[in-house]
């Protein structure tokens, strides 16, 4: 259930109206003017809520729910209990995200966070900064010479674009983010705290320890892209880091220099990827998954959570554990790990 302090829908919907904007089926024609006022958990449901259930194995979720209408697949309509109504759609947890983004559109796209318009008086913008028209820099923001944003973009409290640093259209860098050494795409979101284009992790032996080795690239992230909070993108050595359009990044991620990332790609919290890894388009890394340097992913690969890669893996495969091998070999020998450990018939068990 959603709290109306913060986000209060923003209009309400019939049934007929969401069929139309989601191509789901209204079963029954009567219940076209039922009305939707917001969204709800299916566990928790309530008068005029709007609710999914995706698969029949989350059947059992319904019984004795209470709710205006549900998104749900075919296989579930039997499960509904009497007075919803039914809009059936292969996808009912996308239909759902569509509606849920157009009654809490402020859920969905971040806004200004002070209700300031334009530049705030109390930000420092660089003379030589170029700011256009309808973009809003907030209290405590700094924009540093020759950097831009462009119309459109929210650079929330506090937040730092540095000198010659781009930020495209329609963006939101939010509050203590820092953006440096980056050129930065169109409807980009980068979440608070996040840090981009600080130098990577670049050193070299030397007679009194470590010397450091120059990082002169850039990180490059093209549209679309959402980076999440605490979560840091280091410049390139002498290549550019790059961050491809549509890719997703959960929040406290590492992303080191020279990374190159694809298109559409998914990124969990807490992974780790090493110098010059390159993912290819639509990868996804489950949560906590660390990646040796120079290692390559196939596209359309698939990370399992936890995992530790050392290997490159092929386009489309499905790898898991720690050193990660493909999943069916890894479940394999959790298999048989577990058939060591089963007693014996007649073995004596104390």
């Amino acid at each position: 259930m959603t709290d109306p302090v913060f986000f209060a829908p923003s209009r309400r919907y019939s049934t007929a109206e969401i069929a139309t904007l989601t191509g789901a089926e209204l079963l029954d024609p009567a219940q076209a003017d039922v009305i939707v006022t917001d969204i709800a958990s299916v566990t928790v449901g309530g008068e005029g809520m709007l609710v999914y259930v995706d698969g029949k194995r989350n059947a059992g979720l319904l019984e004795g729910r209470v709710a205006a209408a549900i998104l749900c697949t075919a296989d579930v309509v039997k499960s509904v209990p009497p007075g919803i109504a039914i809009l059936v759609t292969p996808k009912p947890q996308l239909a759902f995200a569509q509606i849920g983004r157009l009654l809490h559109p402020n859920a969905a796209i971040p806004r200004s966070l002070t209700g300031e318009t334009g530049v705030s008086e109390r930000a420092h913008v660089s003379k030589d900064a170029r700011i256009e028209p309808g973009a809003i820099i907030e209290a405590g923001a700094a924009v540093g010479p020759g950097a831009s944003v462009g119309r459109g973009t929210i650079i929330a409290p506090n937040a730092v674009i540095g000198a010659g640093a781009q930020v495209g259209r329609d963006c939101f860098i939010g509050p203590g983010a820092n953006i440096q050494y980056a050129l930065v795409g169109n409807r980009v979101i980068v979440h608070g705290g996040a840090q981009v284009g600080q130098d990577g992790f670049g050193f070299v032996g030397g007679a009194r320890g470590p010397e450091r080795i120059p990082q002169i690239g850039r990180v490059i992230i093209q549209d679309d892209v959402e980076i999440g909070a605490n979560t840091t993108v280091d410049r390139g050595a002498m290549a550019d880091t790059i961050i491809g359009e549509g890719t997703k990044i959960d929040n406290l991620v590492q992303i080191a220099h020279n990374v190159r990332i694809g298109r559409g790609c998914v990124i969990a919290g807490h992974c780790g990827l090493s110098g010059s890894v390159t993912l290819g388009d639509f990868v996804m890394l489950g949560g906590r998954v660390g990646i040796a340097d120079h290692i390559s992913i196939g596209s359309f690969a698939q990370i399992a959570a936890s995992s530790g890669l050392m290997h490159d893996v092929p386009q489309g495969e499905r790898w898991a554990g720690s050193p990660a091998r493909p999943m069916r070999d890894f479940f394999r020998e959790v298999a048989a790990i577990r058939g060591l450990t089963k007693p014996r018939k007649g073995d004596d068990n104390g």
